[in-house]
């Protein structure tokens, strides 16, 4: 007799009696001690404000550009702490928040775009090899894998598409057998195979290499110094801190989710909280009976689906599913932990890997995801171009943010580039309307998004209005 709901909750919840709710990547006694606040009044040639990946690597590329010019970073916290620190560590090639998504918003564009994209990709493994960044960087690949017949169907015509359009290079698609012999999931049905555009990364060590290659570079980075106000000054700008103010010719904003310091584009990004749990070591056996040699990251096909990957130290993090809205789009610390979804994870992990059970999770956590409408980074100059912007990488800025990064730099220079004539960068999502309206709309696409996930893949009215207007919602 199978058992019933309760009991079956209860034996999955039992892997979470020990969790640590911090995120795994941050938990490391190795944590480097943060760069001094800023106290007085500074200049410089180009202040950064935000210190996660699309600011560290703003401030890098901006010296490796020229290394004469001043540099300065502010950071609110520390460097690493927020989405750049709690992410699941894929590093995709992808600038459009995959294949499809580019697909649709930018026919004309996709090879470039995925041209840049591979190309980025390949610059950032250089980087980690120049600057020694001790981020466990694996490159790997991804899998795709679908857990339902409909998504075996989908993925293999979607397959046949992108080789029928030459996007399909290095992407291999697997049937049940070639898939489990992969990675051994009894819900695993089959399998899109990218082998080289997807790397496996420790995020947090990422952003710690990150910020020691600015200091090595003359970046002057100043931890716990949140930029409270941005205003013309002269021929530049001057932000405001606790404790001093920056004047700085040219300002590069990298502080995605929080409140940007160009007011009129706040309304283009909302918060949407992601979770993650992390299992303990497995041992020898444990990893054998999932196979997972390769160790490629790998997510589901689902609308509402999971990530999930191995550690250097063969940790299994399993994350996604949920994606939560708050009312009113407001980004608080309490957010960042959510126990109802932490069970549902676990029970959802031993439903893939059941060969597993016994296995206990030792961290738990969230974080909040900028997500814009189209799901991937916009750009834009204020300020008569002194000031530039990237935000709404949607969940995949491990790597593009350094795309990004470049972006910004080509637009304070001023400069026509390659980067700077694509639509991508040319123009803007929609962006998000009001309470109650951005609630109800996003509600109401998380409900449809399970009931299709829940009826073949079927998409109702409204998710058929809103892939017409380029708009939705993903976990």
């Amino acid at each position: 007799m199978a058992p019933s709901a309760m009991t079956r909750g209860n034996r999955w919840t039992k892997s979470l009696s020990e969790v640590q709710p911090v995120p795994y990547w941050l938990d490391d006694p190795a944590r480097p001690r943060p760069e001094p606040a800023l106290t007085g009044a500074e200049t410089c040639d180009l202040l950064v404000v935000g210190g996660g990946y699309s600011g560290l690597w703003t401030a890098l590329l901006a010296k490796e550009r020229d290394p004469g010019r001043d540099v300065v970073l502010v950071e609110g916290r520390e460097a690493g702490w927020a989405a750049s620190g709690r992410n699941g560590g894929f590093c995709a090639a992808s600038l459009t928040h995959g294949l499809a998504n580019g697909l649709t918003r930018w026919p004309d564009e996709i090879h470039k775009l995925q041209e840049l994209g591979a190309r980025n990709l390949d610059e950032i493994e250089a980087a980690v090899a120049r600057y020694s960044l001790d981020c466990d960087f694996e490159r790997t690949g991804e899998i795709d894998v679908a857990t339902e017949p409909h998504q075996a169907a989908a993925l293999r015509a979607w397959h046949a598409e992108t080789g029928r359009r030459g996007l399909a290079d290095g992407i291999e698609f697997l049937d049940a057998e070639a898939v489990r012999e992969q990675v051994d999931s009894p819900t695993f049905l089959a399998g899109l195979h990218d082998r080289r555009g997807v790397a496996m990364l420790h995020p947090a060590k990422l952003a710690w290499g990150l910020k020691r290659a600015c200091v090595g570079l003359g970046v002057r980075v100043h931890e716990r110094t949140p930029a409270l106000s941005l205003k013309p000054h002269g021929a530049g700008m001057a932000v405001h801190t606790p404790y001093g103010t920056i004047r700085a010719r040219q300002v590069a904003l990298g502080t995605n989710i929080f409140p940007n310091l160009v007011r009129r584009v706040r309304p283009y990004t909302v918060p949407v909280y992601d979770y993650a749990l992390m299992t303990e070591p497995l041992t020898a056996a444990q990893l054998a009976s999932v196979g997972w040699e390769n160790r490629q990251g790998l997510g589901d096909s689902a609308n509402q689906f999971h990530y999930f990957r191995l550690s250097a130290d063969n940790r299994v993090l399993w994350g996604g599913y949920d994606a939560i809205y708050p009312y009113g789009g407001r980004v608080r610390a309490e957010y960042d932990d959510r126990p109802e979804t932490y069970a549902k994870l676990a029970g959802h992990f031993f439903t893939c890997f059941p060969q597993l059970e016994g296995v206990r999770f030792t961290h738990a956590w969230g974080g909040a995801i900028d997500t814009c409408s189209r799901f991937s980074a916009f750009f834009g100059t204020a300020h008569q171009g002194r000031v530039a912007y990237a935000a709404g990488y949607t969940g995949l800025g491990v790597g593009a943010t350094r795309f990004g990064a470049d972006v910004m730099l080509d637009l304070l220079a001023g400069e026509r580039t390659e980067r700077t004539e694509l639509e991508m960068v040319r123009k803007k999502p929609l962006p998000f309307p009001p309470e109650p309206f951005a609630w109800t709309g996003i509600a109401l696409t998380r409900w449809s998004l399970a009931r299709a996930d829940a009826h073949g893949g079927r998409r109702n009215l409204w998710l058929k209005a809103m892939d017409r207007l380029g708009l939705g919602f993903d976990s």
